[in-house]
């Protein structure tokens, strides 16, 4: 329950009950005689039941089953039933008339049934007590909207407040998302849902919950400490030689839950943002990040940290890579490997060692061009991942001295439940300045970048240049002699170090057939930091291709450019083309394509530094810019020197004029 809104109890039964007096006796904390026949609504505020789940009270509505309009439609506007009998005729009236009536509306709301008036009943205590249980088994087990049953009395003021306890928790801790009383069964969302819970705190993966574990899980869910006792009969009761497995943790909620517990498996599911359709929350999987226009966003240093110890935890053969087995073991508590990585046919996209299994580098590399491509992918993954961060603050931690209860568990571990943990996953990212742009002679160019650290480039040419072996050679596989064409768009992703050893990452994305709909796109294009113009320089008819392109697509030239002349091994041809790349990127203002082949490692490496370059400095390699901004610089530079001079001017002017005042004096 979002907990915003007020809980309607709506009493009803039949004529002569008590309902209005179960309502004045709540109130009023005593019997009042002679009160009128209806009462009118009465609001009981927050402060009543101080329970943090409800914000704004409950409104308690009496009805007469005189007019069933009004009574009906108190019913279709209530959160729960407060259903009262009071002897046997009215016992009866409630499975053949009530029920057949509320079954009849269609709603399906929570019932608490009281058996009012147990001041009138046999004298004999144990008695009495036999049959209305008797009655509430019968009726319970034929009706499974009736969550709990009790009986109580108005003139003795006996078990009021529980039946008003009943009411609030039917709706704030519901029963039927979280058991099948036909069956006798947890339902499979809550077995689903506490199995990932037992995941998520099983911190070093043994698959058992040990005592630590249990006492932090106790902690971050009521805040508190679990009873010493407890703990040792959850143990007894549930745990394996080797402690509590998952098996055991279903147990004992199912236990909770046939004992009337139900608030405490609420606690645990509360506690891990379960909604009460037993749902992630969507605020929590979602949470609203504000990304102003022309900002990206990635990773932060704490979400990077997260990740690493992810990987490190789920290696469990220490062999410095994830295999099949060990990527499906990390992603038990999610929907699975992302949509998003399958469709871009991860784990293809970054790099794997020798057994196929991805490593550290590349499991890092792919969380941050997914960051950048759609954070909220890797929001809803760091939810249901487990995200958390601990501060450092000191907090105080119990004692067993005479002061404190003798039966509660003192820790000392450094994993400290008393460490306050934060599981908002926007601390795991960080938005970047936006880029600007500024105009020079009418020409628009982008300005030097100086705190991203995730890049997009797309790499553009004709078929069979080479790109696809470019993208192979940047994830670090072998060469592979066998030409198949691209269709679908590839992307590859990795880190590379840049000057200061600083680590860039770095997005290859290879279009496909998509190339001219992306080109034409200005809003995919805004996505590039820089396009790679790639020819083979073996290929006489290949760099034709790039000016076509340019001819066809002028809004490129607002995107940094690189051009790349590939197979460098081989001969190099004359281009067939109107005019040959040197003077064609000259006339461009850019530079001279830089000669790589996958055969030497060297030029590839240099090869990603440039484009790490022209991302971080993109003003350098935008067309027809430099001489402009060369022009700008001496502009610059002639109107300091003019403001320095003049500066100087009336410095010599002001002292000549001091010296010949004070020389006169």
């Amino acid at each position: 329950m979002s907990g915003q809104k007020t809980i309607r109890v709506v009493v009803c039964g039949d004529e002569g009950v008590g309902k209005s007096s179960l309502i004045t006796s709540l109130v009023k904390e005593t019997y009042v005689p002679n009160i009128q026949k209806v009462l009118p609504p009465i609001y009981i505020p927050n402060d009543y039941s101080s329970n943090q789940y409800t914000s704004n009270g409950m409104l308690v509505i009496d009805t007469s089953p005189d007019d069933l309009e009004i009574l009906q439609n108190e019913i279709r506007n209530a959160d729960v039933l407060w259903l009262v009998y009071s002897d046997h005729f009215t016992y009866e009236r409630i499975s053949l008339y009530w029920m057949v009536m509320l079954r009849s509306m269609g709603v399906n709301l929570p019932i608490v049934l009281c058996s009012n008036k147990s001041d009138l009943q046999e004298k004999n205590e144990e008695t009495a007590t036999g049959i209305i249980n008797d009655e509430f088994v019968t009726l319970v087990n034929e009706f499974k909207e009736i969550e709990s049953a009790i009986r109580c009395s108005a003139k003795n003021n006996y078990n009021v407040s529980q039946c008003f306890y009943l009411c609030q928790r039917a709706v704030i801790y519901p029963l039927s998302p979280l058991f099948d009383s036909h069956h006798n069964e947890l339902k499979p969302s809550l077995v689903e849902a506490l199995k990932r819970i037992f995941f998520l705190c099983d911190k070093d993966q043994d698959g058992h919950l040990n005592n630590q574990e249990l006492l932090t899980l106790q902690k971050t869910c009521f805040g508190k400490y679990l009873d010493i006792n407890e703990l040792e009969s959850i143990k007894t009761s549930f745990s394996t030689t080797d402690g509590l497995d998952d098996e055991g943790f279903v147990n004992l909620n199912k236990t909770y839950i046939e004992n009337g517990r139900h608030e405490t498996v609420w606690g645990i599911l509360r506690a891990f943002h379960y909604t009460d359709s037993l749902s992630l929350d969507p605020e929590f999987l979602y949470p609203k990040l504000d990304v102003p226009l022309g900002s990206s966003v990635e990773l932060s240093p704490v979400g990077y940290r997260f990740l690493v110890d992810l990987f490190i935890l789920f290696d469990k053969d220490n062999d410095g890579g994830l295999n099949e087995i060990e990527l499906l073991n990390l992603f038990k508590p999610t929907p699975g490997i992302p949509k998003v990585w399958e469709e871009s046919n991860f784990p293809q996209t970054t790099v794997k060692n020798e057994q196929n299994y991805i490593t550290l580098q590349g499991w890092l590399a792919q969380w941050s061009m997914s960051t950048l491509l759609d954070y909220k992918v890797t929001l809803e993954y760091l939810a249901y991942l487990g995200f958390e961060t601990k501060s450092n603050k000191p907090k105080k931690t119990p004692s067993n001295n005479n002061n404190n209860n003798n039966n509660s568990v003192a820790i000392t571990d450094p994993i400290d439940p008393t460490t306050f943990v934060s599981h908002n996953t926007i601390e795991a990212l960080k938005v970047t300045k936006p880029r600007r742009t500024r105009k020079t002679n009418g020409k628009t160019y982008r300005t030097n970048v100086i705190n991203r650290t995730v890049f997009n480039c797309f790499v553009v040419g004709s078929p069979g240049c080479g790109k696809t072996s470019l993208l192979d050679t940047f994830l670090q596989r072998p060469y592979n002699e066998v030409y198949i064409p691209t269709l679908q768009p590839r992307i590859a992703v990795n880190s590379v170090e840049v000057k200061g050893g600083k680590q860039h990452y770095l997005i290859l994305e290879e279009l496909g057939q998509l190339e001219p709909a992306v080109l034409a796109n200005h809003s995919r294009l805004n996505q590039c930091d820089v396009l790679c113009l790639v020819y083979d320089s073996s290929n006489p008819e290949s760099f034709q291709y790039l000016i076509d392109l340019h001819t066809n697509y002028p809004q490129i030239n607002e995107c940094p450019i690189v051009f790349v002349a590939l197979k460098a091994d081989l001969d190099k041809q004359q281009q067939r083309s109107i005019i040959q790349p040197e003077i064609y990127t000259k006339n461009l203002q850019l530079n001279s394509p830089l000669h790589v082949s996958c055969n030497w490692p060297s030029s590839v490496l240099e090869f990603f530094l440039q484009i790490a370059e022209a991302a971080q400095n993109p003003s350098k390699y935008t067309p027809n810019i430099r001489d402009e901004l060369v022009s700008q610089d001496d502009l610059d530079n002639f109107k300091y020197f003019v403001v320095v001079a003049s500066t100087l001017g009336v410095v010599s002017l002001i002292t000549a004029w001091a010296w010949k005042s004070g020389s006169r004096n």
